[in-house]
């Protein structure tokens, strides 16, 4: 089994959220415009997502985490499962010059909303489905704040994916560690489809195969 690692926590800790008011705001018809994963979520209203997702830099520290804590080379293979409009392998290509960097999301609208300098290199795939990799293709697999996304079948072959092509991988989910946690959790999750606590976590990773690192963020 991996390291619990600190890398995206402090990073998700400075935003405040109003959870009884994203609960008692048509909560179910949000969480189903929200579940597309097009404008709406990414660049639309809070209430059914981001609440507009464009790129501040905020990533940058994340970026060197990963470079220092995996030791990165200067042409390490990096893929994000889950991608999103790319930011973060933006910052790591950055980072990398001559890194190979690509990845992958379920949504087309982030994918054709990409930044530019790194669109070419994403392209649009369900995080469960089979990858078009050889085995430990990438020196690193990274996946923030998705695999909650899947239901438990789905899961499972994610995690056996990220396992078979990568060499080192570092994935974060959402979960909670007491009823408050929990409590926050159920009323600010908009995608969730697995809300579990960190002995369930590590406990599933081990069913299913996967060693590689992990976090856990949690809304308190």
């Amino acid at each position: 089994m991996g390291c619990l690692r600190n890398i995206v926590t402090p990073l998700h800790t400075v935003t405040s959220r109003d959870y009884l008011a994203r609960m008692v705001d048509a909560k179910v018809e949000c969480m189903q415009v929200a579940r597309r994963y097009d404008e709406d979520f990414w660049d639309g209203d809070r209430r059914y997502g981001y609440g507009g997702y464009r790129y501040d830099g905020r990533w940058r520290l994340v970026a060197e985490k990963l470079v220092e804590t995996y030791n990165l080379r200067h042409d390490a293979a990096i893929l994000a499962v889950g991608c999103g409009k790319g930011f973060l392998l933006y910052e790591l290509q950055q980072l990398l010059p001559k890194a190979r960097v690509c990845g992958f999301d379920i949504s087309d609208y982030a994918i054709v909303n990409a930044k530019t300098e790194i669109s070419d290199r994403l392209f649009v795939h369900r995080a469960q489905d089979s990858y078009p990799y050889a085995d430990k293709e990438f020196d690193l697999v990274i996946s923030l704040t998705t695999l909650h996304n899947l239901i438990l079948p789905d899961l499972k072959s994610a995690l056996q994916e990220i396992e078979r092509v990568g060499k080192n991988s570092y994935l974060v989910v959402e979960g909670y560690r007491n009823e408050q946690e929990l409590f926050n959790l159920q009323c600010w999750a908009l995608t969730c489809a697995v809300f579990l606590s960190p002995e369930e976590w590590i406990w599933l990773f081990n069913e299913f195969g996967y060693s590689g690192d992990y976090e856990f963020i949690y809304f308190v």
